[in-house]
């Protein structure tokens, strides 16, 4: 059974403490003041800046924006984590370096195969199986895994200060989408309970899937192959083709994020694109313009100018994970 401790945490704040203090894990810094301002500003019927109900879309980007992705994408982890229990039985799966290295989770050497490398760990530790089957075993190692470096279970290192956002966004009457590069047949096992967002608003990247009543039951099955890679401009395409509406408040984290945040922004009428920069070595993580996860170069250089909010994490936020007491 999934732990999931940040809904009660986030979610059951009383309309006192939301009205008094909507974000109480953002410091008193102006990346508060500016997104208070702007929904101020949207929802507010007297002012010029007023978007319906209707138009307030705000879509967020998943590993590095909602939750951590160091020292690699949690879900690659879950997938290095499979193809080891599948080559302990059955050794002969192990058909390239890329698998031979998830085989001995070497986490280096996954992640010098690039794209190509993740994909293939991807493809062969989530095909083959029910979709019931496969968000089954999510669950299962979300409940008895942690996380390398912090100890925590993976569900507890979502971002406090970005659930406080989704739910102050969704008390102003925005309705809110993760728009990520992960898969949306793993991310739908946790989103609602971790974020209250529902899996028929988390838009990801999907394998191809099969449809069959060969057992007597209809079954929907996970194919080895990518249907879409919801990722840099497959980001913005699949909002237009699934949501329908250009986003006014839009979030990410890397460059992966930029055509997202361009898209989104760049329409008539108040905007705000939001990026989350992390400069919390001590807390988190500090990472941005170097390595193989997270990178942020464009979004850093061009972000600024294009009146996007850029949030340190270091001096922005008062606590980062949900999963810590304190702050610490």
């Amino acid at each position: 059974m999934l732990r999931f401790i940040h809904p009660p945490l986030a979610l059951t704040l009383s309309a006192t403490l939301a009205f008094a203090n909507p974000l109480p894990s953002w410091n008193d810094t102006n990346a508060k003041a500016r997104i208070i301002s702007f929904v101020d500003q949207v929802t507010d019927p007297a002012s010029d800046s007023y978007v319906t109900p209707a138009e307030r879309i705000a879509t967020f980007d998943n590993d590095g924006t909602l939750w951590a992705e160091q020292p690699l994408y949690f879900q690659l982890i879950f997938a290095i984590n499979v193809i080891g229990t599948m080559a302990a039985e059955d050794p002969s799966i192990l058909t390239s370096d890329a698998l031979r290295a998830a085989a001995n989770r070497d986490y280096k050497v996954v992640l010098a195969g690039g794209k190509e490398a993740i994909v293939e760990i991807m493809k062969i530790s989530h095909a083959g199986m029910p979709v019931e089957t496969f968000q089954a075993r999510v669950a299962d190692w979300l409940d008895s895994t942690t996380h390398p470096d912090t100890g925590l279970a993976y569900d507890e290192m979502t971002y406090q200060p970005m659930v406080e956002l989704l739910v102050y966004l969704r008390d102003e009457g925005f309705k809110t989408y993760i728009v990520s590069g992960g898969g949306i047949h793993f991310m739908r096992v946790f989103a609602e309970e971790a974020y209250g967002i529902p899996p028929e608003q988390v838009i990801g990247t999907y394998t191809e899937t099969t449809y069959s009543t060969d057992t007597g039951t209809p079954v929907i099955t996970k194919a080895p192959a990518v249907g879409f890679f919801d990722d840099k401009e497959g980001k913005p395409i699949n909002i237009d083709r699934i949501i329908g509406r250009r986003p006014i408040f839009v979030s990410g984290n890397s460059d992966g994020d930029f055509a997202m945040l361009d898209w989104s922004t760049s329409g008539p009428g108040p905007r705000l694109g939001l990026i989350v920069h992390h400069t919390d070595a001590v807390r988190e993580y500090a990472y941005d313009r170097d390595g193989q996860i997270g990178v942020l170069n464009d979004g850093l250089d061009l972000g600024p100018g294009k009146g996007w909010l850029i949030v340190d994490m270091a001096s922005d936020w008062a606590r980062i994970y949900v999963g810590q007491q304190n702050g610490k």
